[in-house]
């Protein structure tokens, strides 16, 4: 028996009047590897979180706080993977909550829940796949530069922004976005099962929906946020327990105080800094263009 368990037992003491336990585990960002300054959501990343969030042994339940327009089909079907795993070896219910968004891989991610809750503004939905990009082959011929590039294998480059779209290239990436869409509709159609009563070919048109018509659709469970649906289900008393990654010092993470052998420490800070932040800008960049697809 836990030393909790004992405690409970016993007549006296403010153990007694406490309420019930629940974890809760945000989930914000775009979802992929994301960059030094701005790290998305990741596996590997959020493995340690997500453990200790199933650890307490009496807990009522864990709860996911959903905010995130998609990113890595890859990366949000293996944290998805793995909260369900944890939720079935412990035994714990899950409830996701979203925000402003829970779409696209956001959505996939919600999809490991048990009930998923959303605000009437929320947007909640976009089951589709989607891949972007530029064609400058034209742009490069007016001011003349000549391409050059060479492979072994006819198909080592498809896709490439220099060079003229190539059909067969076209047709490959179409027929893996089906496939990852495929594997998106399976895992919906399975998280869901009969309360999915919209028609599938709207619900996994790419088409998204804000909270109240994504309930009507059977897409989420309720409209309430965290708090209020936690404290109704489990009383005024419950205790709601944030797990967050457990972060060293700012300086340590951006190279401060880390000097290489015979070199200025504030040097290799400033350098790392600089090498960070172009990259900073480019995932900033990419992320407010998926915020702005959503209307975001």
């Amino acid at each position: 028996m836990s030393v909790n368990s004992l405690l409970k037992k016993l007549p006296f003491g403010p153990w007694r009047n406490a309420g019930p336990l629940v974890s809760v585990v945000r989930l914000s960002g775009i979802i992929g590897a994301g960059g030094a300054l701005r790290p998305g959501l990741t596996l590997a990343a959020l493995a340690p979180i997500l453990e200790r969030a199933f650890a307490p042994k009496e807990q009522a339940a864990v709860a996911l706080i959903v905010n995130s327009p998609g990113g890595s089909p890859v990366q949000s079907a293996l944290i998805a993977k793995r909260i369900r795993a944890l939720a079935e070896e412990k035994k714990i219910p899950v409830l996701a909550f979203c925000e402003d968004a829970a779409a696209s891989g956001g959505y996939w991610l919600a999809c490991a829940a048990d009930e998923i809750w959303a605000d009437e503004a929320s947007v909640v939905g976009s089951i589709g796949v989607v891949s972007s990009g530029f064609g400058l082959h034209e742009l490069i011929a007016r001011h003349g530069i000549e391409r050059r590039l060479y492979t072994a294998g006819e198909n080592k480059v498809l896709l490439d922004p220099f060079s003229p779209e190539r059909a067969d290239g076209v047709e490959r990436l179409k027929s893996l976005q089906a496939d990852v869409h495929d594997a998106f509709k399976a895992l919906v159609r399975e998280r869901r099962g009969s309360r999915l009563v919209g028609d599938e070919a709207e619900l996994f048109s790419g088409a998204f929906w804000a909270g109240r018509k994504a309930k009507e659709l059977g897409l989420i469970d309720g409209l309430g946020d965290l708090r209020g649906v936690l404290r109704g289900r489990y009383g005024d008393k419950v205790r709601l327990r944030v797990v967050e990654a457990e972060r060293g010092w700012f300086r340590g993470k951006l190279g401060f105080g880390t000097a290489l052998p015979g070199t200025n420490a504030g040097t290799n800070a400033g350098t790392a800094l600089a090498d960070a932040l172009p990259a900073a800008a480019v995932a900033a960049v990419e992320e407010r263009l998926m915020w702005s697809r959503l209307g975001l």
